[in-house]
């Protein structure tokens, strides 16, 4: 899929984990994970919007499209 999540790149910057971050969510470590990975087939507005809201960042910070290998 052309689409990356970049979540690993922003808990590292923000020095957060992926529990700490579900607990803030409000969602389980399961869904986050299957979003970290790039396994997730959609992505709820309002898991996107908290997300970024706890991250500090935009969607574009968590979502990149890439052409190539990487994708």
């Amino acid at each position: 899929m052309p689409i990356v999540v970049r979540l690993d790149r922003l808990l590292v910057e923000r020095g957060m984990t992926l529990t700490e971050l579900a607990d803030r969510v409000g969602i389980t470590v399961a869904n986050l994970s299957i979003l970290k990975t790039g396994k997730a087939r959609a992505v709820r507005l309002a898991t996107l919007d908290a997300v970024c809201r706890e991250l500090g960042c935009q969607p574009g910070d968590l979502l990149e499209h890439v052409d190539g290998p990487e994708a």
